[in-house]
């Protein structure tokens, strides 16, 4: 109920045009199954780094290559791993330019998000 709840209140900052929802592991999965379950829309799951068993794919799920993208985070206190997970999904074919976190922790880590944002422009 409470995963529902938040994918409800999430769904309007969900830009429009989006194809895929892009959970981080391990925090934004629960995140990203919700919402995606929530908007209809597919969902993919963004390993720390691609595993060197299985499938061996950074991104398991949806396929990202040529669609609109949007990282789904758990919580935000630096940019590290968004900005990581981003230049991953970049090199596969995604295209990349927002992210959704539900909590940010303040700590400075949206303003780091914005300036690395502006420094990829």
């Amino acid at each position: 109920m409470l995963l529902d709840e938040m994918a409800r209140q999430m769904a309007p900052l969900v830009p429009s045009g989006m194809e895929v929802l892009a959970g981080l592991e391990m925090g934004g999965i629960p995140a990203v199954a919700a919402l995606g379950r929530h908007m209809g829309l597919p969902c993919a799951l963004v390993h720390k780094r691609a595993k060197p068993y299985g499938t061996c794919r950074l991104a398991e799920g949806a396929e990202v290559e040529g669609r609109r993208v949007l990282i789904v985070e758990d919580m935000v206190t630096n940019v590290g791993r968004i900005v990581l997970s981003t230049a991953g999904l970049w090199r596969l074919g995604a295209q990349v330019g927002e992210a959704l976190c539900v909590i940010d922790r303040e700590q400075g880590g949206t303003e780091d998000l914005l300036a690395a944002a502006a420094a990829d422009r």
